[in-house]
C-alpha cells in the first residue's frame, strides 16, 4: 500500500490540495488508534503499515508548507 499512498500523496501535493492531505492524515490517525485498540488478533503488521503511510502523508504536508522568508511563510508564522 505504501507505493499507492506515495502516488496519492504526490497527486495531492501536485494539486496543492492541503485539505485532502489533512483529511487523509486524520483518517489514518484514527485508523491507527482503532488498530491499537484491537486485542483479539495481532495487528502489529497493520499498525506498522499505517505508521508508514502516516510518515508519507506527513512528508507531503511538509512539501506544501511555504518556504521560510516567503510572503506566505511570513503570514503563516504571524497566525
Amino acid at each position: 500500500m505504501s507505493k499507492a499512498m506515495e502516488l496519492i500523496v504526490a497527486g495531492y501535493v501536485t494539486a496543492r490540495d492541503e485539505r485532502a492531505l489533512s483529511e487523509l492524515l486524520a483518517h489514518r490517525r484514527k485508523m491507527l488508534d482503532d488498530l491499537r485498540g484491537i486485542s483479539s488478533v495481532d495487528a502489529a503488521k497493520a499498525i506498522q503499515d499505517v505508521q508508514d503511510e502516516l510518515a508519507i502523508i506527513e512528508a507531503g504536508m511538509e512539501q506544501l508548507k511555504p518556504p521560510p522568508g516567503s510572503v506566505a511563510g511570513e503570514r503563516a508564522e504571524n497566525n
